[in-house]
Parts: C-alpha cells; sequence; structure tokens
C-alpha cells in the first residue's frame, strides 16, 4: 500500500520537475529571474500537499481557504502545461515547430501563457454556467404520481464551494418548484470547518421541498458523525442503508462503498414498498447490475465527475459502465451525473457542471 502511495505521488512530482526544466528554459530572463519562477512555482507545487493535509483548519480560514484554491488549482494547471510542453517537444522533434522558440524565447513564453490564460479562463466559465439535465420518466407502479425532483450531487463544500456559492444554487432548486430534493453524495468536500464557520447549514434549511441524500466518500474523509451532525442541522434526511417509504415514491439510499461493511441492495429492497416508485442513491456507481436484478425503478449516482477535466474523462469511461449521463438496463433507469460542485480547481475543460430535473408520470 505505501509502496503504491508512493508512485502516485511521484507522478505529479515528476511531472512538475519536467515542466520547472521547460520553464526554466523557455524563459527569456537572467539565471536570478529564472531561480525565481522555479521557487514560486514549487512554492505552489507544495500548496497542492498541504491543501489535502489537515494543517488546513489549523490556519487562519482566510489563509486556509487560500492554500487551498492555489494548491488543488495548480494540480490541474500543471496536468495542461505537461501535455502542452510535451505536444512542443515532440513538434520540435519532427522539426515542426524551430527548437528556438522553446530556449530563452519571449515568443514561445507569450505563446505558453496565452494558451493557458485563454484555455483556463473557458474552463472558469464552463464550471459556472450550470447546466440544467431534463429527464422525463414513466411508471406504472400503482401507487406512483406525477411529480418532479431535483438531483444534486458532488457539491464538495468546503474551502473553494462557499456560502454564497450554495445560496446561488439553493435558488435555482427553488426556481424548479421541486416536490423532492435529492443529493447523490459528496455535499461536503474534505473539512466540516467552511460549512460550520459560515452556517451553511441556514441555507440548505431555504430550500422549500423535502431534501433526501446519501453519503459520499468524501462524508467519511471530512468524518463520519460530525458529517451525519451537520446533515440533520440543515434539515437534510440521511439515509445510511435505509429506506423510507412515502406517498408514491420510496427512497432508497446506500451508504457509500467507503463503508465495507454496508447492506446489500438486496436487502434494502426488501423493505421497499413495491407498489412505490423505487428510487436508489448510491453516490458511486459501480455494478449497475444489482439496481436491474433487485428490481429498482431508478438509481442517481454522482462521483465520477465525468472526469472534470479532458483527458481525465477518457480514464472515467473505462472504469465505469457508466460514467456519466442517462442510462438504461432492463427496466431500470440510471442518471450519473458530473455533479454541480467539483473537487479542487474549478475548472471545467470537456466537460460539465449540472442539476438534473427529473419530472415522472404515471402512465
Amino acid at each position: 500500500m505505501k509502496l503504491q502511495f508512493l508512485l502516485i505521488l511521484l507522478i505529479p512530482v515528476a511531472a512538475n520537475f519536467y515542466v520547472l526544466w521547460h520553464i526554466w528554459q523557455i524563459l527569456p530572463v537572467s539565471h536570478l529571474w529564472k531561480w525565481v519562477a522555479v521557487g514560486v512555482f514549487t512554492l505552489v507545487f507544495a500548496t497542492f500537499f498541504l491543501a489535502l493535509s489537515r494543517r488546513l483548519d489549523m490556519m487562519p480560514f482566510w489563509l486556509g481557504q487560500g492554500v487551498y484554491e492555489v494548491g488543488t488549482s495548480w494540480v490541474i494547471i500543471l496536468l495542461y502545461l505537461f501535455m502542452f510542453f510535451l505536444l512542443a517537444d515532440v513538434c520540435r522533434l519532427l522539426h515542426i515547430i524551430p527548437a528556438i522558440l522553446l530556449k530563452n524565447s519571449l515568443t514561445g513564453t507569450l505563446i505558453t501563457a496565452g494558451v493557458m490564460l485563454l484555455l483556463f479562463g473557458y474552463g472558469s466559465f464552463r464550471y459556472h454556467q450550470k447546466e440544467r439535465q431534463e429527464m422525463h420518466l414513466t411508471t406504472s407502479r400503482p401507487n406512483a404520481r406525477n411529480m418532479r425532483i431535483v438531483m444534486l450531487s458532488d457539491l464538495h463544500l468546503g474551502y473553494h464551494n462557499r456560502r454564497k456559492e450554495l445560496e446561488r444554487w439553493v435558488r435555482i432548486i427553488n426556481d424548479e418548484h421541486p416536490d423532492f430534493v435529492v443529493l447523490a453524495g459528496d455535499v461536503i468536500d474534505r473539512s466540516l470547518r467552511p460549512l460550520l464557520v459560515e452556517n451553511d447549514a441556514e441555507a440548505f434549511r431555504k430550500i422549500k421541498a423535502p431534501i433526501y441524500a446519501c453519503f459520499g466518500n468524501h462524508e467519511f474523509y471530512a468524518g463520519v458523525q460530525g458529517s451525519a451532525d451537520f446533515y440533520r442541522q440543515a434539515g437534510i434526511n440521511l439515509l445510511r442503508d435505509s429506506v423510507v417509504n412515502l406517498d408514491g415514491i420510496s427512497f432508497v439510499g446506500r451508504d457509500d462503498r467507503s463503508n465495507p461493511h454496508r447492506h446489500s441492495l438486496k436487502e434494502l429492497m426488501q423493505h421497499c414498498d413495491r407498489n412505490n416508485y423505487s428510487v436508489v442513491l448510491d453516490h458511486q456507481p459501480y455494478l449497475l447490475d444489482e439496481a436491474q436484478r433487485c428490481g429498482a425503478d431508478l438509481q442517481l449516482s454522482g462521483h465520477t465527475h465525468h472526469g472534470q477535466v479532458w483527458p481525465a474523462n477518457l480514464i472515467t469511461e473505462k472504469i465505469y459502465e457508466c460514467a456519466y449521463g442517462a442510462y438504461r438496463r432492463g427496466d431500470t433507469d440510471y442518471y450519473v451525473s458530473s455533479g454541480i460542485g467539483i473537487w479542487g480547481g474549478k475548472f471545467r475543460i470537456g466537460t460539465r457542471s449540472e442539476y438534473v430535473v427529473i419530472d415522472l408520470r404515471r402512465q
């Protein structure tokens, strides 16, 4: 396990060295200023590891926010700088571009900076643009009735997604006039501190519909008991391996896979009113065949972020049977959301931030 962790750690470190070497080469300045640039980028890279540690909660709140924003944004920028310089090296070896463009070059520096600014300006715009995804479903369940459900996943509220952003999402939800709101996990990012400091629970209580939710893996990172307490304060009905049967609909909430002792879906479905329309909340979209075998009508998941930025979405599509979007298996419908929030840097490149509006009609 330690070896695996070290190997994972070595990848961004090696990428950072590769990028820093290219920055040293391309900057048309004296050695003193090259060292200054390398020092700044190294410090910024170090904040990424600090952002993932518990030390963040020991810092002044404003400093913790800055460290998190800078560190997690840099690791995504690092990915694209790595790909940019790798492509440049290949083009240089193939004599597509002159080698002089990558060494002490003002032109090369301006091109690199311009490409990154345009790319991440676009990525930031795409993140803040919340897309409305509709689902129109029908059912012949005897007790079912017409209703509207708004589903969100992966809010990742914390040092970067703050209360002001949450309040915007609450307005979006209320404008849909839903009968129910469901949250498919990762409401909390890694720490409860920002949510408690800014009293995010109060913002959730402004939602004008009953809220049902399951845990995601990040609630386990933040602490199970503290996360459950926050849900209760926020007026969110937490379903951890439990079922609630309501008028015409049953919500089946699975605990996250982070709990190795969670109940099977088969066990949970035994407590479900089969005359109701059944909705399974399971944060991580693994083993989708379980919901089909158990006769669930709809499963809602998140977790994948659809890779968050290209080309990571190509990887998630290889890992999951359905990594994003609407899907159907037999008589069971699925939706895997890319999330309304995000982990880390607020960039969407090749993916989108979304919320899902489900209109259910009885046949």
